[in-house]
C-alpha cells in the first residue's frame, strides 16, 4: 500500500529556510541539491513509513504519535494518519530541538 505524503506549512517553511541558508552561505547549486535531496527523502515515506523511529525527545514525554527519519544531519519528523503521511518539520539534528519539538508538534 502506498501512502500519500503531505507537507504541513511548518515543513515547507523549514525547507525554504534551509535552502536560503545554504544559498546565502554556500552556493545556489548546493542549495538546490540539498533541497532536492531533502524533498526526495520525504517522498520515500510513500513506502514503509513506519520504518522511522519515535524521536527520543518525544519518547521521554511518552508521546508516540510522531516518527522520524534522517537525511544527515537533518531530522524529518512526521505523523501517519490512516493512509497519509504528514511531514511536520525538517530540523538540523545538530541543534537542541527539545523545546522546538514541544512548541511545534504539541503547540505548548
Amino acid at each position: 500500500m502506498k501512502f500519500k505524503v503531505s507537507f504541513i506549512s511548518d515543513a515547507e517553511t523549514d525547507l525554504l529556510e534551509i535552502y536560503k541558508y545554504v544559498y546565502l552561505n554556500d552556493s545556489e547549486e548546493n542549495a538546490e541539491r540539498l533541497y532536492a535531496k531533502l524533498h526526495k527523502k520525504c517522498l520515500t515515506l510513500t513506502i514503509f513509513p513506519k520504518r522511522g523511529r519515535i524521536p527520543p525527545e518525544l519518547k521521554l514525554l511518552e508521546i508516540e504519535d510522531f516518527l522520524e527519519i534522517f537525511c544527515k544531519p537533518y531530522r524529518i519528523i512526521y505523523q501517519i494518519v490512516q493512509s497519509e503521511v504528514f511531514v511536520h518539520c525538517i530540523l538540523d539534528g545538530r541543534r537542541e530541538i527539545q523545546k522546538l519539538l514541544q512548541e511545534r508538534l504539541l503547540r505548548v
